[in-house]
């Protein structure tokens, strides 16, 4: 359900331009009549499911709006508008790190700072108990006055209480980010975050993301094996990025760990880093091991109901700007070796093959 431009929601916030539109929701530049601020309301796709789902939403917003921190967008209100969910946040005015992205590769400097804002404020919120689940440079917002702020704090612990995604087994994450965890469907923790947050350090740093392919390459390569992370960005980058993105939870360092290295680090090299001409990595990537049709069943008990999910295209939280686009099972440009692996897990969900 998109809202009018021109609307109020809760008879308060006036809607005045739509700003934003992603997996879940839509976000409108609107004001405050009561307090003659502006503000951003993000309209939720989804619906609170009956009273129980009502109340779970009003108790996790209540959680989300005790996080204080400069590094953390403010969440200022939620409530439902004709049982349509909402929140409202503080409004940045400024772009996010996926847009600044597309400008071209940034800086050693720049990405220290951007890391230690986002790993400052992931720190505290897990201090809090709270995984943000998404993190992600369309999360990432960097203000016209130099900060560094981490979006969409607690939407996906909003979005799972008030629905029943969990129990239907759909992951909550973008694809391009989720940790080897969020994929298998295991238990999650601040580790997850700091996965993520490795990943997009190491896009930062050279301009291409670790995980290519269809969404389901995406999903069976993270599994299989961590990142590259090419050796020609500096020994204390490539420890750092190494630890983050292990693929055991508990062998990466923690959020205010990452804080600390980054801190300690005065960003080895003050010039962009260039895959283009730089391509000394640490090894050969490992061939792409998917479940063959034999074992297909397996596959959905062993990996769990969140990565058949990914493949399925069910996904909760993200936004276009930031996911891999959803392409055919099994596009033609697949390799060879990967095409009957891929046909039969998508005939082990969908009941038939491309």
């Amino acid at each position: 359900m998109t809202w009018e431009v021109g609307s109020r929601v809760a008879d308060r916030y006036l809607l005045e331009e739509l700003i934003g539109r992603g997996g879940m929701a839509d976000v409108y530049r609107a004001t405050d009549v009561q307090l003659h601020r502006p503000v951003a309301v993000k309209a939720l796709r989804e619906q609170a499911e009956g009273e129980t789902g009502r109340l779970r939403f009003a108790t996790e917003a209540r959680t989300v709006a005790r996080l204080s921190h400069p590094g953390i967008v403010t969440l200022l209100d939620a409530g439902l508008n004709d049982e349509q969910m909402f929140l409202v946040m503080e409004l940045v005015d400024g772009t996010t790190l996926s847009r600044r992205f597309a400008e071209g590769l940034l800086a050693h400097a720049e990405v220290t700072r951007i890391g230690r804002e986002v790993a400052a404020a992931l720190a505290y919120a897990h201090e809090q108990g709270i995984v943000h689940r998404d993190v992600k440079p369309g999360n990432v917002l960097l203000g016209n006055d130099d900060r560094v702020l981490l979006a969409d704090f607690g939407i996906a612990q909003l979005v799972d209480g008030a629905t029943r995604h969990t129990a239907m087994g759909q992951a909550i994450g973008s694809p391009a980010y989720l940790a080897p965890e969020q994929v298998s469907g295991g238990d999650l923790s601040g580790a997850a975050d700091v996965y993520s947050l490795g990943l997009m350090l190491l896009e930062a740093l050279t301009g291409e993301r670790p995980f290519r392919g269809t969404t389901s390459e995406v999903v069976y390569a993270r599994l299989q094996a961590p990142p590259l992370v090419p050796s020609g960005l500096g020994e204390r980058w490539v420890e750092l990025l190494t630890a983050m993105t292990a693929l055991d939870p508990s062998a990466r360092p923690t959020a205010d760990r990452v804080v600390a290295a980054l801190d300690g680090s005065d960003a080895e090299r003050t010039a962009p880093f260039d895959l283009a001409t730089e391509t000394q990595v640490l090894r050969e990537p490992p061939p792409l091991q998917v479940p063959g049709r034999p074992r297909r069943l397996q596959v959905m008990a062993g990996v769990g109901v969140a990565a058949i999910a990914l493949v399925a295209g069910w996904f909760v939280v993200g936004g276009a700007e930031d996911d891999n686009p959803m392409v055919p099972p099994v596009p033609t440009d697949v390799r060879t070796d990967l095409r009957a692996p891929l046909a039969g897990l998508h005939e082990a969900i969908h009941g038939s093959t491309p």
